[in-house]
């Protein structure tokens, strides 16, 4: 069987959005994500965009949602749209079925308490094991950027913070920014990594960027009619972060905006053309 499956393909914006399958020796499950390939790909290797979805998504809501392919089709930029969770019969769930842990709420942590160590390696997955695969099946450059929302800005902004030199920028959408101190980030953490809050430092944007100055462009969007804003969001502890670090982050709050998709679709525009800056110098 080829590294890759091909199980969608179709033209939009003359370029091609894929789907794929491949068995993940990380997660030690069969997974699947997408791909949105510019034009240009045709004749040249391009930097790829990362995008990490939120709670209850799958790596279908980005591409069917955002609306980001037209300019990523112009920018000449790829867009890997991992899934946020492993899948299968033998991947363990929320023994309750709650919907903010366990399948759809992967967190982009590496697990390390039973039955979830198993399978729930994301963190690794989606920083090492994906992009090696992607860019040795089909024509990306080794240039990358991440973005995400809500869980999966808080993923992106912790992977871009950790893996120094892996990605040129890192913007994020709603993200859980200060996951230590919030219901959903708690729930999760403890699930995963079990009750030493020590160890839930490493996967915390906030405790990250308080901790060490960066220089990496990081872009933040958040909704103040947001209505996880107050409880889950906690945007104030990523600001007070930077601030104690000097790290200089875009932290802006739009008037009006939820926490839905027409929020990303309507300023995902930015974003792409934020990250094309450092993808793309010509830009």
């Amino acid at each position: 069987m080829p590294a890759l499956e091909k199980i969608n393909d179709q033209r939009l914006f003359g370029g091609r959005q894929m789907r794929f399958e491949h068995d993940s020796k990380t997660l030690q499950c069969r997974m699947q994500f997408s791909v949105y390939l510019p034009p240009l790909a045709t004749q040249q290797d391009v930097p790829a965009l990362y995008w990490l979805s939120g709670l209850t998504c799958t790596d279908e809501n980005f591409s069917a949602k955002a609306g980001a392919q037209r300019l990523a089709a112009e920018l000449g930029i790829a867009l890997v749209i991992p899934d946020t969770s492993p899948r299968g019969d033998k991947v363990p769930d929320d023994p309750e079925g709650a919907y903010d842990f366990g399948l759809g709420a992967g967190f982009y942590v590496n697990a390390t308490e039973a039955p979830f160590a198993t399978h729930y390696q994301m963190y690794d997955y989606i920083s090492k094991e994906l992009p090696a695969l992607v860019e040795a099946e089909l024509p990306l450059s080794t240039h990358k950027a991440i973005s995400g929302h809500s869980m999966g800005g808080h993923g992106a902004l912790v992977m871009a913070l950790r893996e120094t030199g892996s990605y040129t920028s890192v913007s994020a959408f709603s993200p859980i920014s200060n996951p230590i101190n919030c219901p959903w980030g708690r729930k999760a953490l403890t699930g995963y990594l079990g009750e030493d809050e020590s160890h839930w430092q490493l996967y915390d944007a906030s405790v990250l960027l308080a901790q060490h100055k960066t220089t990496l462009p990081i872009l933040v969007d958040q909704g103040d009619a947001d209505q996880f804003l107050a409880e889950q969001l906690k945007p104030e502890a990523l600001q007070a972060a930077s601030e104690a670090s000097g790290s200089a982050i875009k932290l802006r709050i739009q008037p009006g905006y939820d926490h839905s998709y027409y929020f990303i679709a309507s300023f995902i525009e930015d974003h792409l053309r934020f990250h094309a800056r450092y993808l793309l110098p010509q830009s």
